[in-house]
């Protein structure tokens, strides 16, 4: 059991490390396919421009969310410290990486912990593997907020990584009962998280019968855990992991384009949390208007946060920049107003949500 401890938290910080380093995304979000009509006379003010959005009852001051990242290995806790830091000066939100290695290993609970200590009035959303969850019940979803002192957890799925893995989990039987009964039992919101494939809306509504309260749709066209992996076991020298290498990327294509994953889930219920391939102010001004009440960021902040706090700071100044301008063009003086923003949708996103939800596109 020690050696399955080193490992889980020796893996985290091969994840970081490769996200930082290499390259790892992989697709078309759909979000270029996404087309404001531009307002040449957008009657407000860009300088009074109020970026405040709601999801789950709690106010933001802007609808950047911080995305699951890492923690779980002592060289991670600097980085999700900046992180923290960060939500708590901008009054964003933040979901940690996955808890596992802190539940398995005690020992590393501050990697995590020290994002509430960072950000003691940031909304904060734990992160537990569902297979974690059906295998340990409530007790490690406990454990997971109470390590934060969250608001919410993140129920993340993510079997394509789990496929690839070596040491993967390749049994996913009995999650979605687990799930309910974490969302029927547990005093925090219960949020379901995918990690690069998309959620359907078959999918959604069977979460949404479940009593989950959000979505984070994690769709593809971002950060590719199938990459991930292929890096890892191109880099383990093991002789049996070369196959493991190859199937990663046979499987960089898969998965639901975040855009259209996105238009599914909405057509389901709600709310939403737009995450995988955002990239831009830009982008979450697309997943905005599209309907997304908050738009989730990872692998654009990781490396700045690696850095220090002024490059974290530039990057999410940069990022708000953006998105205020995006609504100045479109007369949109709050988020409410950006939501009924006209816009175009083109290409091949249009073709995929023509098929199963045309309403989502007539605007």
């Amino acid at each position: 059991m020690a050696d399955k401890k080193r490992f889980t938290s020796s893996r985290k910080l091969d994840h970081l490390r490769i996200c930082a380093e290499r390259e790892v995304e992989s697709g078309d979000a759909g979000f270029n396919d996404i087309r404001f009509v531009h307002n040449a006379l957008p009657e407000c003010d860009m300088s009074t421009i109020d970026l405040r959005s709601r999801f789950l009852d709690h106010t933001f001051s802007s609808p950047l969310f911080i995305s699951a990242m890492t923690g779980g290995h002592p060289g991670t806790k600097d980085t999700n410290a900046r992180l923290a830091r960060a939500a708590e000066r901008y009054g964003i939100g933040m979901g940690v990486g996955s808890q596992r290695a802190a539940l398995e290993n005690p020992s590393l609970a501050d990697t995590f912990a020290v994002v509430r200590d960072e950000a003691p009035h940031a909304f904060l959303v734990a992160n537990l593997g569902v297979v974690q969850l059906r295998d340990h019940g409530i007790e490690w979803a406990e454990r997971a907020v109470e390590m934060i002192g969250a608001d919410a957890i993140a129920i993340h799925l993510n079997f394509l990584q789990e496929a690839i893995q070596p040491e993967g989990d390749h049994n996913a039987t009995g999650c979605l009962a687990a799930i309910e009964d974490l969302a029927r039992h547990f005093k925090k919101p219960v949020i379901v998280k995918e990690t690069g494939c998309g959620i359907s809306a078959a999918t959604a509504r069977r979460c949404w019968g479940a009593g989950v309260r959000a979505l984070d749709i994690g769709g593809w066209g971002g950060t590719s855990w199938a990459a991930v992996e292929s890096v890892r076991a191109d880099e383990s020298g093991n002789a049996g992991d070369k196959n493991l290498k190859l199937l990663g990327e046979d499987f960089l294509a898969w998965g639901i384009p975040t855009v259209v994953s996105l238009a599914e889930v909405l057509a389901t219920g709600g709310p939403v949390i737009a995450s995988g391939g955002v990239r831009s102010g830009l982008d979450i001004a697309r997943g905005l208007a599209f309907g997304a009440d908050l738009c989730g960021m990872a692998l654009p902040l990781l490396k700045p946060a690696m850095s220090d706090d002024k490059a974290l700071a530039d990057s999410i100044d940069a990022i708000h920049r953006e998105l205020t301008v995006a609504m100045f063009l479109t007369g949109s003086a709050r988020i409410a107003d950006l939501r009924k923003a006209p816009l175009h949708v083109t290409g091949r996103t249009r073709q995929m949500i023509e098929k199963d939800n045309p309403a989502r596109i007539k605007r």
